[in-house]
């Protein structure tokens, strides 16, 4: 495993795998990795495309309810429903007769959430129109019938229905994406971007999960070229600011599980880095 020198001699170690962590899919992870990514992005891109763009962080936010199908995802550690009860208890009174304690049950108190999820807005500097919506994906996105689902689904729909471009970051495994009606695509990730001057056709970058992660384009104005955004760096920084190696595993297998010939590899590839005996 690398080991990328910072400031005052510390250490940080970079990820074993070459393009995306399957650890940093774990539901208890990825506030901290989408949170990560979002301002890593926001940052580059601020760096790259002043003064004549603006990278702005904004928000979708919605009400989780105790039938969102999202909460064991949203809240991780919560074990909805744990009852503990206690029998009832014969005890004797000073005047001899036999009471009886009502039984007690304990339950958690279950709330209505409200979820607030980020995503990056490109904004013309002058006009302030948008120009490009950029969605990194969380797991709350992809479950069938879950209010993150269906936030995502509307807000798409919305950006679908303007003049501003979508690029969408998919670097989750788990559960069912959100398009192609009459195309399968079978990749681990992917990135889909939207041209609103070619809807409803979109572009696919499927990427496996034994690849770096790739150069995008992030489509700008018409008079303008695109431009490329390796992600690969910005993953890389992501884990090394959060120090996810303080906090992933690697002698278990990641909690999304592997299919068998991609557990074998990063079995063995976990070996030859040295975090896996």
């Amino acid at each position: 495993m690398a080991v990328v020198p910072t400031l005052e001699g510390r250490t940080s170690v970079a990820s074993p795998f070459p393009g995306m962590d399957p650890y940093l899919e774990s539901p208890r992870l990825w506030p901290d990795v989408h949170h990560g990514l979002i301002s890593e992005l926001q940052a580059v891109l601020n760096a790259r495309l002043r003064p004549r763009y603006h990278v702005r962080v904004e928000e979708r936010v919605y009400i989780s309810d105790e039938d969102d199908p999202a909460r064991s995802v949203l809240f991780p550690d919560l074990r909805v429903g744990e009852n503990v009860r206690q029998r009832d208890a014969p005890v004797a009174s000073s005047d001899g007769a036999t009471l009886t304690i009502a039984e007690r049950v304990t339950v958690p108190d279950v709330l209505d959430d409200e979820i607030h999820e980020a995503r990056l807005e490109i904004v013309g500097a002058v006009e302030g129109n948008v120009k490009i919506v950029i969605e990194v994906v969380s797991p709350s996105n992809k479950i069938a019938g879950a209010r993150g689902r269906e936030s995502f689904q509307r807000k798409r729909r919305e950006v679908f229905q303007s003049s501003a471009n979508w690029l969408e970051i998919d670097l989750l495994r788990r559960d069912k994406r959100m398009f192609f009606r009459s195309v399968a695509i079978k990749s681990d990730y992917l990135v889909y971007a939207s041209r609103a001057d070619q809807r409803p056709n979109g572009k696919v970058r499927p990427i496996g999960i034994r690849q770096k992660l790739p150069v995008i384009v992030v489509p700008l104005r018409h008079e303008d070229e695109d431009y490329p955004l390796d992600l690969q760096p910005i993953l890389d920084s992501v884990y090394e600011r959060s120090a996810f190696d303080m906090v992933v595993n690697y002698s278990e297998d990641p909690e999304i599980s592997l299919d068998q010939a991609d557990a074998e590899w990063a079995n063995m590839l976990l070996r030859e880095k040295g975090v896996r005996s």
